[in-house]
């Protein structure tokens, strides 16, 4: 039985990279209806990162859900997991399916308008693995998401519109190849969630 009978989906052709865009995900509720149920239940919170020696406040929230022992660490801060939630796990088997990879965790970003942002980044860390794999579940408002090349600056630098509904796989040598962002935007918009799965490795 196709889990997604109505999605679409798009290879997005970048050097040293595997990008795939599916459109029109079954998630098991309407996206607006999704989206108001995680910007109400869960219990996001802000925080700060480390760049370059001092800590700047997140201008977003998060939350992290994941298996036991599915800890993450990233720009000097260090994420426990809260237990799946009943909706949370659903999805992960559905993108499950859909990327063909396991997943053990999810970052969940909350960007409340336009002043909301995420900075250039690759997600590089070791407990993500050498070739990991991520799902990204966009919600609410489309916003451009742009990749740059992180090696070759004459590589034209992507910037992919990211409906609601839509997920990018990202895969292969992807994080060692680019990065990306959700740059902060000019005008006015809506809220938009943005929900990462991915496979958090033991380290050793």
């Amino acid at each position: 039985m196709d889990l997604f009978p109505t999605t679409s989906s798009t290879t997005i052709a970048a050097p040293g990279a595997s990008l795939t865009l599916h459109t029109g995900v079954e998630l098991g509720l309407p996206c607006d209806d999704l989206l108001a149920e995680l910007v109400r239940d869960i219990p996001w919170q802000a925080g700060d990162v480390m760049l370059f020696g001092k800590r700047y406040r997140q201008p977003r929230l998060f939350a992290w859900y994941g298996d036991p022992g599915a800890s993450y660490r990233y720009s000097g801060t260090t994420l426990e997991p809260l237990p799946w939630t009943e909706r949370l796990a659903g999805l992960r088997l559905r993108l499950e399916s859909l990327a063909g990879a396991p997943f053990n965790s999810v970052l969940l970003n909350y960007y409340r308008d336009h002043r909301d942002a995420m900075g250039l980044h690759a997600d590089d860390e070791r407990e993500l693995g050498d070739r990991p794999v991520i799902a990204s579940l966009s919600l609410g408002e489309p916003r451009p998401f742009r990749l740059r090349h992180r090696h070759d600056r004459a590589i034209k630098p992507l910037k992919l519109p990211l409906p609601p509904g839509s997920v990018l796989v990202m895969a292969g040598a992807t994080q060692a190849n680019w990065k990306h962002e959700l740059p902060r935007q000019t005008r006015p918009c809506g809220p938009r969630v943005n929900l990462t799965f991915r496979y958090i490795h033991a380290l050793r």
